[in-house]
Parts: C-alpha cells; sequence; structure tokens
C-alpha cells in the first residue's frame, strides 16, 4: 500500500517535499513508509532526499494525556454537579490522576477541595492541554505561548525528525515489477524465463555477523600451559575440591600452626561444616609427630601440635595442598613409580583487592617426583618450562618457604617494562614433608609455581587485574583478543 501510494502520487505530482506529511494525509505510518523509500531510492525509481528538522515530540506522559485528556479535566468531569465526598472521588479516578489532577484543578481554580469535599467552582472546563498535545502529536505549529505550560510540566520535548523528499528517479515506474532472486524449473518449462527481470546480486554487501563463543584470555593462557605441560609429559592433578581442611592445606606441608597464613586475616575458613571428620589416622599421627617433637632427623618446630586446628575447614589457600594428596598416594603403593603432575585451578586468599590483587586467582603448578633429583634438575625444569612460554631470560633469588629447602623465586626479565620481574616460586620439597607420607628416602620432588592472571595481564597488556576476571569484564574484550601464542616473540 504504501509503496502504491508514493508512486501513484509521483505519477501526477512532480515531488513528495514532505515524507511525513505525505504519511499522515494517506494514513501511513512513517516507519513503514521510510522502509518503502529506502527500497525504490536502491532501484533508482525514486531519487530520495533526505532531510533533518527540529520539532516538538511529546513524552510517555503527553501522549497518555493526548488520548485520555489532562489529569485537571479527567478529576473536573469526575465530580457530579453537586460535589462528591474526597474518599468517593478517589475511587472513581486513577490514583495517579488523582494525585496530579487534584492539584492542578485548584491551581487552575476548576474546583475546591474542602473537608465537606470535593466541588466544582466552574460549570465547564476546555481540555486545552489536551487539544495542544493532539495538535503536536498530529505535526502542527502550536503557538509558543501555548507551550509554555506543556513544557513545565514536562509533557514534550525538543528534538530532531528525520524525513525524506522525494521525486522520480532514472528508473521511475509506476507500478514496479518484482525482480526475480532465482531462474528455477518451472521459469524453464513455463518459458517466461525470457521476461523476467532478476534481481542484481550485491557483491559488496556486508553479511550479518556469526555469533559464536569467545574464550576469555584466563582460558585461552590456560590451554596454552596445559599444553606446555601435557608436551613436556606431566598428567594433570584433580582439582575440584575448592574447600580443603588445615591439615592437607597446612600441616601436610609441614607449616607450622601458629604461622600467620593461618589467620583468618589471610584465609577463608569455613563456619558449616567448620572441620573435617576424615583424616588418614597413620599419617596424621606422623605429621603431628614431626611437628610437635621433631622426627626424620628434624628436630620439628617444638609446640604443641592441636588436632581441632589441623581439622579446620577452609578454602584452599594454594593448589600444593592437591600435590600433598596426590604425594600421599603414590607413597601408598606397592612399589614407587616416578611421576609427573601438574594443575591450573582456583585458589582463594584473604587479599585486600586492588589493581594486581583479588580474592580469588589462578595457581599453575608443576611437580616432579623421581630418584635421586636435584637443585641443577630443577634449574633445567624451570628453564625448559619458562622457555616455552616465551621466557627465555631467568633468575633465581634464595627464598624460605616451610616445605621447600632450598627455595628459589623464580625472575625473568620483561622487554616491555624492561625491567626483571617476579613470575613465580619454585624449590624441593623437604625431608619433613616427604617421609612421613611413606616416600622412600633416596626419592626428591621439585616443584614450582605461578599465578595463571600475571602472565596473562602482560601477555595482553591489561594493567588491572578486575578488568581481566570478575564481575566488571567487558564482553568486547573477551571477543577482540586474539588468540594466545606463547614462546613466540
Amino acid at each position: 500500500m504504501a509503496e502504491d501510494s508514493v508512486l501513484g502520487f509521483l505519477q501526477n505530482n512532480e515531488a513528495i517535499p514532505d515524507s511525513h506529511q505525505f504519511a499522515a494525509s494517506v494514513g501511513i505510518d512513517h516507519n513503514e513508509l521510510e522502509n518503502v523509500i529506502k527500497s525504490l531510492r536502491g532501484f533508482e525509481i525514486v531519487d530520495a532526499q533526505e532531510f533533518q528538522k527540529d520539532r516538538w515530540f511529546l513524552k510517555e506522559e503527553g501522549r497518555t494525556y493526548a488520548r485520555e485528556g489532562s489529569p485537571e479535566v479527567q478529576l473536573f468531569n469526575a465530580v457530579p454537579p453537586e460535589g462528591i465526598s474526597r474518599e468517593e472521588l478517589q475511587k472513581k479516578v486513577n490514583p495517579t490522576v488523582f494525585k496530579i489532577g487534584s492539584s492542578w484543578a485548584v491551581k487552575k481554580k476548576l474546583v475546591e477541595i474542602g473537608r465537606q469535599g470535593v466541588s466544582r467552582k466552574v460549570d465547564y472546563v476546555e481540555d486545552k492541554i489536551q487539544g495542544f498535545l493532539q495538535q503536536i502529536e498530529k505535526g502542527e505549529v502550536v503557538d509558543e505561548k501555548d507551550l509554555g505550560e506543556l513544557k513545565n510540566r514536562k509533557l514534550i520535548e525538543f528534538r530532531p525528525l528525520k524525513g525524506y523528499s522525494l521525486r522520480k528517479g532514472p528508473k521511475y515506474v509506476s507500478k514496479r515489477k518484482k525482480a526475480a532472486t532465482d531462474l528455477t524449473r518451472e521459469h524453464l518449462l513455463r518459458g517466461d524465463w525470457r521476461d523476467l527481470e532478476f534481481k542484481e546480486y550485491n557483491l559488496s554487501a556486508q553479511v550479518q555477523p556469526i555469533q559464536i563463543g569467545y574464550l576469555q584470555p584466563l582460558l585461552k593462557v590456560r590451554d596454552a600451559i596445559q599444553s606446555i605441560f601435557l608436551q613436556m609429559g606431566f598428567e594433570e592433578m584433580p582439582t575440584n575440591n575448592y574447600v580443603e581442611s588445615s591439615f592437607w592445606n597446612f600441616d601436610a606441608l609441614f607449616q607450622p600452626q601458629q604461622h600467620p597464613a593461618r589467620d583468618s586475616h589471610d584465609t577463608f575458613f569455613l563456619k558449616v561444616p567448620s572441620s573435617t571428620r576424615e583424616l588418614p589416622e597413620d599419617y596424621v599421627a606422623k605429621v603431628h609427630r614431626v611437628h610437635e617433637s621433631g622426627d626424620y632427623g628434624s628436630l620439628g618446630y617444638r609446640y604443641k601440635w592441636k588436632r581441632e586446628e589441623a581439622e579446620k575447614n577452609l578454602l584452599r589457600t594454594h593448589t600444593t595442598a592437591v600435590s600433598a594428596r596426590m604425594l600421599y598416594s603414590l607413597a601408598q603403593q606397592k612399589s614407587f613409580s616416578p611421576k609427573r603432575y601438574y594443575s591450573i585451578d582456583r585458589v582463594f586468599r584473604n587479599e585486600a583487592v586492588d589493581r594486581t590483587h583479588l580474592a580469588e586467582f589462578h595457581q599453575i603448578e608443576g611437580l616432579i617426583c623421581d630418584r635421586g633429583l636435584t637443585l641443577g634438575d630443577l634449574f633445567g625444569v624451570l628453564e625448559d618450562f619458562f622457555a616455552r612460554l616465551g621466557m627465555a631470560k631467568l633468575r633465581f633469588k634464595p627464598a624460605y618457604n616451610p616445605y621447600t629447602e632450598p627455595s628459589m623465586e623464580i625472575f625473568s626479565y620483561h622487554e616491555g617494562l624492561k625491567k626483571w620481574v617476579e613470575v613465580g616460586n619454585s624449590g624441593m620439597f623437604r625431608p619433613e614433608m616427604l617421609l612421613p607420607m611413606g616416600l622412600p628416602e633416596d626419592v626428591s620432588v621439585i616443584a614450582w609455581g605461578l599465578s595463571l592472571e600475571r602472565p596473562t595481564m602482560i601477555l595482553y597488556g591489561i594493567d588491572n587485574i578486575r578488568d581481566l576476571f570478575g564481575p566488571k569484564v567487558d564482553f568486547n574484550v573477551i571477543k577482540n583478543n586474539p588468540i594466545c601464542r606463547l614462546g613466540l616473540e
């Protein structure tokens, strides 16, 4: 209908100067007309020039008053000539109409609201507000003095209006013939293919973007690091338990019970269930002994070890608790066999949140358990591992950990920052940790760990960890990030 109206009008007239006025005159929605104009212009059937002019538009409240009348007149009409009680009037009209209408009706001296009730002060009221709003809705001009109250009551707003002026195009026809998009078998059989007009293919048209899922940068780097571990012959440890007991998280790692890391300011302890009921009793006794009085050539810590402290449940502070479980399980086998384990999963610390710290983050951990391992083996494995990450320049600094001796912090030279930055921690697990598990005396364990967030932030140029992990991550950042290419300059 819209297309026929446009083409029919242009057949007998030189132009359509204003698409809005034309739409109103033929009773067509302008949005529908605009779609027809764009189609006709694309086929050069019409020449359409876009213009913009500013005019008043009704707001939502204004559209309601144009349709139903202003609230003061609605309220006035609800008051009978003999008057009405306030309570009865409230029942007759909408609560919003009563609230707004009573105020404006009193202000305009249309009604009087007193203790005895509500009564009319005039016999008849013309709803000028509704009339002005309906004029604006039709695109008609309203005098500036009449717009004052409408603007003060915020019933209208001034904004641009886009429209079109139309003339006949170079390929104008009074009735458009529908172009065929395909040559079908039926066309060939009927023979009407000779008279068909085929729609031209627009080879430069933009296609609809394909909606696919995107990997978060952390997952990309995680997959790349996991691939490195697998290439080096490691097998993944099960890390599905976020809740751990203090025994496996601290005591099994030869970490004393008075250590600051066990304070609630550093660790999240659970209220329900607050403690564990299942611990390997023989192993617990050995850990108790090595902590309290020493064993296996160690003096221990010389303090009163408490079972109830070891049974406390917490959110694991490191995945080394998983390593302890795996090594204990390995020690229970009838004959020892060397193992290479790794894990990449979440850990939780009661940290103050800032640009580089969160209360939860990901820890990468690798360990090798074998006979005769030395510090030299640790150096070699670390250089191989970090070289695959693209960190060829390494330095090591002596450090202290309760469960490793010797212990080393790992530094790598950052080409972008032009300085050495700490990238991880490492060491050899202490005999006080390994021997109570039941591992042979000639078995050593070398291990190292680092966070997943730090290398990811360096790789993707992110300087605030909250832009990488958590509820404030921008989905566009996830969508537009390139693939992870570790070890490549």
